[in-house]
């Protein structure tokens, strides 16, 4: 056998190998994920908190090593939506009515932007009642920037409006803010956009420097101050 002849032999059979190996470790990444969801569905599904906190931690790690799992996107909107979306109930009383893994889960979102996430993301801002939450759906809403027909922009608005006649918040008109900055490009029609901006602006209920915001969003959308009659 010729030199070259040995050294395509030897390189082919270093490929074989590689590609060996590299098939092993993929099938075995996939197990290590099944696992890995597995867990945290159950953990997601107790009926405790601290069950719950702790999918939340298992869930970060997961998303940060690349796992988005059919099983990891479902533990998400489960603890998204826990005890709003999922009430357990006992004598009329919702026993799962966790703000706090919502309002994580819902931060955690972001990480996996998707459609299915942007959609979870809307229906949990247009259906939760604690502004906490309504405020990190919003954030995440924001920071995955799909905004398919207007739908995301509209959500917000609608949950600020909801929540600006019941109970207006500061840190949550702020998430409001922001999200509409950066989903602003992305907007065909900026009119209910720029409507929620100018009310922001004018309502004193809320703190000056969210005001101050408001008001400079919206001449970077108008170029006319809270003047939103030619918006589009």
């Amino acid at each position: 056998m010729n030199i070259a002849k040995r050294v395509f032999f030897t390189s082919c059979l270093i490929f074989t190998a590689v590609f060996a190996f590299a098939q092993e470790k993929s099938v075995e990444s996939e197990y290590l994920d099944d696992v890995d969801g597995g867990i945290i569905m159950a953990l997601a599904d107790a009926d405790d908190y601290d069950s719950k906190l702790v999918a939340l931690q298992y869930l970060q790690s997961a998303l940060e090593e690349g796992n988005t799992s059919d099983q990891v996107i479902k533990a998400l909107d489960r603890l998204a939506g826990e005890g709003i979306m999922n009430p357990s109930m006992t004598k009329k009383r919702v026993m799962n009515n966790f703000p706090e893994i919502r309002r994580q889960a819902c931060l955690l979102m972001a990480q996996v932007p998707t459609e299915h996430t942007k959609n979870t993301l809307i229906s949990i801002a247009i259906a939760d009642n604690e502004p906490m939450v309504i405020a990190a759906a919003v954030k995440s809403l924001g920071d995955i920037g799909i905004n398919t027909n207007d739908e995301a922009v509209g959500a917000i608005a609608f949950a600020n409006r909801r929540n600006q006649v019941l109970n207006p918040t500061s840190s949550l008109a702020w998430e409001v803010l922001n999200a509409f900055e950066i989903l602003a490009p992305n907007t065909d029609n900026k009119k209910e956009m720029i409507d929620t901006i100018t009310l922001i602006s004018r309502d004193y209920h809320y703190v000056t420097p969210v005001r101050q915001k408001a008001l400079k969003l919206l001449k970077q959308l108008t170029g006319k101050g809270s003047n939103s009659k030619n918006a589009k």
